[in-house]
């Protein structure tokens, strides 16, 4: 099967350009909290038991399902939200940044969500504390950075 390549150039920039406008992927987030100042807040739209399992340090948890009562009262509509759920799987991050965004917060999306997290061997936290799980070498490269 053949590729059709009718796509113009010019869309195809509108259309990555749009995607980065909205997206971001947990090697930047971690940059960016580790520098001390994200210039956002990170939200964990998981189930509380998916939370207590292991989450981002730092970040705040507001289930999807509970985003349209909460976010307006736990939330700075000033400061910028990156939303995340289990993974690529998963379309729980998209449902909770359309729910922010039709709230009127300025958010993004981080794509690979936790599980790309903790494959890549960043900290998770629990009730134990902050551990960094084993990287996966099917995720994360052998060095610090993929260089994208």
């Amino acid at each position: 099967m053949s590729l059709a390549w009718s796509t113009d150039p010019a869309d195809a920039a509108a259309h990555f350009a749009r995607r980065l406008a909205v997206e971001t992927d947990v090697s930047d987030v971690h940059a960016a909290l580790e520098s001390g100042t994200p210039g956002f807040v990170l939200l964990d739209s998981r189930s509380a038991e998916s939370w207590a399992q292991g989450h981002v340090p730092g970040a705040v948890h507001l289930p999807g399902r509970e985003i349209s009562a909460r976010a307006q009262l736990e939330l700075d509509r000033s400061v910028p939200v990156v939303a995340y759920c289990w993974g690529p799987g998963c379309n729980g991050a998209t449902r909770a940044a359309l729910a922010l965004a039709l709230l009127g917060f300025r958010v993004r999306e981080m794509i690979g969500g936790f599980e790309y997290w903790a494959r890549e061997g960043l900290p998770v936290q629990t009730a134990g504390g902050v551990t960094r799980p084993q990287v996966d070498l099917l995720t994360a490269p052998a060095a610090v950075s993929c260089g994208c």
